[in-house]
């Protein structure tokens, strides 16, 4: 069981500049003859696009993205967070105190805040009032104090095993314990929080389904990508590394869907990298590229919520730091909830292809994803559209808007690492200005950098970045 509360709203405007308009050149018309257009959409992959021998400079993708339906719609608190309550258990830190610290949090509003993590698999509840407690047998502590985190795991933690239909059980008694009571009446239960879905696993979930899948207001789960023991600073570059969430999702989604179809799914904690990660590697410029595909792939195919662990004071996995200072996943999140919405677009994209070899899977190390953009955003326009682009590659990639986005505006917000040691970095630079907080009580403004309407978007190697489409009037995003 977890604790969840929601950080209020918050949106800070930037100014910007309106950017020139030139009409595209014939010299881009030619090309267009001898591109084919095919279609990525609901929870496909982003189709790989990858350059020919021979054509290095000649390859150009097309990029359009369909703007009358959104294909998937998640929640406004689709990126959410999470503490571990040892912080406040270990009594050397006060939170709220901190005004450096409550500033970074404000700016990843709206949230969900989740109280969890090793620490509280051992947590006891403690309420001398509860009534329930005189009704003769447990109250709901005895149900809160059990089955936090994978209870898949439970033999291990506690010498005894828990199966998928004990775990509904429990979870139906503590529901029914909470209902009579009205501070707890209207609480939300979700869970089971279970680990990697191998086949053990697998099968935990399909009991607890099958006993108490309408009971849950969403199902739970996490997941970890490489242990943190042995990663090197190229695994984060690494296609199939990023692709296994997708098989895990899936996995998820079939045993759900069986037993209650288009029940909410939420991630309920995702690391980089397991045993508390690993110093100027998870907390790196590098693990960013992780961090944003989770995003992009998790609401494109439908997951409602994502929970990052840990906000702080996490190992190695957090965004901010034991001296409060942004990691560049912080950064990459802020950008994020500026600029992103909660509603998912399809992409086409067209463009040379290399032909794949017999056997082998051709993975994509050019990522692109739409949504409308945020509508808090006052800089921009209901009907404007967010891209967010990873570049894998260790060369440039050249992307011309056709279609619907032909000859809009474009404001570019593109993150790069900052300093000497590159993708091992723990600060990043926006446009080419490095992003650091003003004071305590101050975040810096997001500038972006404005293209000319027609403009071919450049992706640097291995960066990536955020493009907001201005005024497409996307019917899919005029109304909330």
């Amino acid at each position: 069981m977890r604790v969840l509360c929601a950080f209020p709203e918050a949106m800070p405007s930037s100014n910007s500049r309106p950017p020139a308009c030139l009409a595209p050149g014939a010299l881009y018309l030619a090309l267009l003859l001898h591109l084919s257009l095919s279609s990525q959409a609901g929870d496909r992959r982003p189709l790989p696009v990858d350059r020919a021998p021979g054509l290095k400079e000649k390859t150009l993708i097309l990029l359009d993205v369909s703007t009358k339906n959104p294909v998937r719609t998640v929640n406004e608190n689709f990126l959410s967070l999470q503490l571990d309550p040892s912080i406040i258990h270990d009594g050397w830190l006060d939170f709220l105190s901190s005004k450096r610290l409550v500033t970074l949090a404000r700016g990843l509003s709206p949230a969900f805040l989740r109280f969890g993590g090793k620490r509280t698999d051992f947590l006891q509840f403690q309420n001398l009032r509860n009534p329930a407690k005189s009704r003769g047998g447990p109250g709901p502590d005895y149900y809160l104090k059990n089955y936090e985190d994978e209870p898949n795991n439970y033999r291990t933690m506690r010498g005894r095993a828990v199966n998928g239909s004990q775990l509904g059980k429990d979870y139906i008694q503590l529901k029914s314990l909470l209902q009579p009571i009205r501070i707890y009446s209207r609480a939300s239960l979700y869970g089971p929080n279970i680990g990697r879905p191998r086949k053990n696993v697998i099968a935990l979930l399909d009991g607890f389904m099958k006993v108490a899948g309408s009971t849950v207001d969403a199902v739970t789960w996490q997941h970890c990508y490489i242990d943190g023991r042995v990663v090197k600073v190229m695994d984060f570059l690494k296609t199939r590394l990023l692709d296994t969430l997708s098989d895990q999702i899936r996995k998820i989604q079939k045993v759900v869907n069986t037993y209650t179809p288009g029940k909410k799914i939420w991630l309920e904690g995702v690391v980089t990298t397991s045993a508390g990660g690993t110093n100027n590697l998870s907390d790196s410029y590098a693990a960013g590229f992780l961090w944003l595909n989770t995003l992009g792939m998790l609401a494109n195919q439908g997951i409602d919520v994502v929970i990052r662990h840990s906000f702080f004071d996490h190992g190695y996995n957090h965004l901010v730091d034991q001296n409060f200072n942004p990691l560049p996943d912080y950064w990459l999140s802020l950008l994020y909830k500026r600029l992103i919405g909660p509603k998912v677009l399809a992409v086409h994209v067209a463009g040379l292809q290399r032909k794949p070899r017999p056997g082998r899977v051709i993975r994509d190390k050019l990522r692109i994803y739409a949504h409308c953009t945020n509508h808090h955003n006052h800089n921009y326009v209901r009907g404007s559209i967010t891209l967010f682009i990873i570049n894998l590659h260790r060369s440039r990639k050249k992307i011309k808007l056709a279609g619907t986005l032909r000859d809009k505006l474009v404001h570019q917000y593109l993150l790069q690492p900052y300093g000497q040691e590159g993708l091992k970095s723990k600060s990043v630079q926006l446009n080419g200005q490095p992003l650091v907080m003003v004071d305590d009580g101050t975040l810096p403004e997001l500038k972006p950098r404005p293209l000319r309407a027609g403009r071919t978007l450049v992706i640097p190697p291995v960066t990536m970045g955020f493009y907001v489409v201005k005024n497409v009037n996307a019917l899919a995003c005029r109304y909330r």
